[in-house]
């Protein structure tokens, strides 16, 4: 069984990450999942998968959460330092780090070296921390994969080749919702409009960040520092289908993109499936 721990289990990455092992649960054993407030969503989901370490950063969410499970043989703490007593000497096959915001960035440089591989859905840490997170990724051998959409394909067409081996890098961008929307109708946007991608089901941050194109200069930034380029040599293409994500021009002449459906799922699945041949069934993990 796959040894694997989830840092934000409660939000629209870990629960969709969680949702693709609930259709393979024999294959997976959940050592790890954490919170910040949700404290009713977490101990459902660890009941569900049998996961007996919880982290709840919230200080009163953590107290509600003791109360609750004080009769239950769940091991429940209020901060990632507890990680070398968690692991022990385990060493985990995946971990996946989808904490939000800047906050993501401590526990996701402390759980790399108690992973084989890490997935981090967290652009602020890879902005914010790169090197860091770089530095550890070397020191203790762990692997990384990209779950952004954009940087999930970008990672998968050049995996094989050489990172200086290409002239530049094109990132799709949808536009938005507000892509065909007239400038004098500004005034009139609302947060709530801003929440309604046309194409993409996520969180609120990263919606709010979307509606207004900052998530693609985020994105940009995280390219530029994960494949260790030139702002030169990436570029913003305005798709809006959103089916392609990506494409990457090679000095060779080539170019190659990569295209999937508007859904989250497909990145996080294939990142849990690295280097397996594991079919996607898109039906069954709606």
């Amino acid at each position: 069984m796959k040894k694997i721990a989830i840092l934000g289990s409660t939000g629209s990455i870990g629960s969709s990450l969680l949702n693709i092992i609930k259709k393979d649960k024999e294959k997976f054993k959940i050592e790890l999942i954490s919170a910040n407030k949700n404290y009713r969503k977490i101990i459902k989901q660890a009941k569900f998968f049998n996961v007996k370490k919880l982290i709840i950063t919230d200080k009163n969410s953590f107290l509600r959460a003791k109360i609750i499970l004080k009769d239950s043989n769940f091991d429940i703490y209020n901060d990632f330092n507890s990680f070398k007593k968690i692991f022990s000497n385990k060493k985990l096959d995946y971990a996946m780090s989808a904490i939000t915001g800047f906050e993501g960035l401590k526990p996701t440089l402390k759980i790399i070296k108690f992973t084989k591989v890490i997935a981090i859905a967290n652009k602020e840490s890879i902005i914010c921390g790169w090197n860091l997170i770089k530095k550890n990724l070397k020191k203790f051998k762990t692997e990384f994969i990209p779950v952004d959409s954009e940087h999930f394909s970008i990672w998968s067409l050049i995996n094989k080749e050489k990172y200086n081996d290409f002239d530049k890098i094109y990132l799709t961008a949808s536009g938005g919702p507000f892509l065909k929307t007239p400038l004098r109708k500004f005034k009139a946007i609302t947060p709530r409009k801003a929440l309604m991608h046309p194409n993409w089901s996520m969180g609120k941050k990263i919606s709010i960040d979307s509606a207004t194109m900052m998530n693609k200069v985020f994105e940009i930034i995280e390219a530029k520092k994960i494949f260790n380029i030139q702002y030169s040599q990436l570029k913003i293409l305005i798709h809006p289908q959103s089916y392609l994500h990506a494409i990457v021009k090679l000095n060779n002449g080539l170019t190659k993109l990569l295209i999937h459906d508007t859904n989250m799922t497909i990145p996080i699945f294939n990142s849990l499936y690295n280097n397996e041949k594991k079919k996607f069934n898109q039906k069954n993990l709606t």
